[in-house]
C-alpha cells in the first residue's frame, strides 16, 4: 500500500495521528455522494443582474 502525500504545515503531528487523519480522508472519498436536490427548471438568482437593470436611477434613489 502507498502513503499518501500529507503534509504537516504547522507544527509537529506524529505518524499516528497523520495515518488517522489519512484514513478519513480515504473513508470521505470512498463514501457515496447524496444526490443532488431536484428542482424545477433553471434557480432563480437571489439578486438582480446589473445587464437587466435600466439605465436611468432617480436622484432620490438609495440604491
Amino acid at each position: 500500500m502507498t502513503t499518501p502525500d500529507i503534509r504537516v504545515e504547522k507544527g509537529h503531528a506524529e505518524p499516528e495521528e497523520v495515518a488517522a487523519i489519512a484514513a478519513i480522508l480515504m473513508a470521505r472519498a470512498a463514501a457515496p455522494q447524496p444526490a443532488a436536490p431536484a428542482h424545477r427548471g433553471r434557480p432563480r438568482a437571489g439578486w438582480r443582474r446589473l445587464e437587466r437593470e435600466p439605465g436611468f436611477r432617480a436622484p432620490h434613489s438609495w440604491r
